[in-house]
């Protein structure tokens, strides 16, 4: 049974035609899936690129769009499209506790994604993003860079894997 999110999500995609703003039920789709996975190690490449170069503050973004690529695929394997953040997470966290994606937990996606956090004080990565892409901050500490690199890398194999599980 859908959540209230996920009911209006799927409202919402049915509005809107091509450049509707929720989440549509389609035919599972492994070229997208894989041309979504394609996307993720690029932005995984980018993360120590824009570090290297001094712009370790796009290094955040480039490590939450890695993973949210990484669940576009996922959905676009499972048969659905999103394009809306809070609609991909909660179809996400859906499909977990249906026992659909077994390789994330919903704490693994509460890493990724988790609006109910005060981002000053946390270590998400959508936080991490936030705080870097609204902030004035132009560079990450090697530490926090270090520990946002290798956790992302944590979650993307769980992506990876399952990804490599559902083929």
């Amino acid at each position: 049974m859908p959540t209230d999110k996920l009911t209006k999500c799927f409202d919402e995609g049915k509005r809107g035609g091509e450049r509707h703003q929720g989440l549509r039920k389609i035919k599972p789709n492994q070229e997208l899936s894989k041309e979504y996975l394609t996307k993720a190690i690029h932005n995984f490449e980018a993360i120590a690129s824009f570090y290297d170069i001094g712009f370790s503050d796009w290094s955040a973004s480039a490590a939450f769009y890695t993973l949210y690529q990484g669940l576009l695929a996922i959905l676009a394997q499972k048969g659905y499209e999103s394009r809306n953040q809070s609609c991909t997470f909660a179809i996400v966290e859906d499909l977990i506790k249906k026992g659909e994606i077994e390789d994330l937990t919903e704490s693994d996606l509460k890493e990724i994604f988790d609006k109910e956090v005060n981002m000053d004080h946390s270590n998400k990565i959508l936080d991490i993003r936030e705080k870097m892409q609204y902030g004035t901050k132009t560079t990450l500490a090697e530490l926090e860079f270090q520990v946002l690199k290798k956790r992302t890398k944590e979650l993307f194999d769980k992506i990876r894997k399952e990804l490599e599980r559902s083929e």
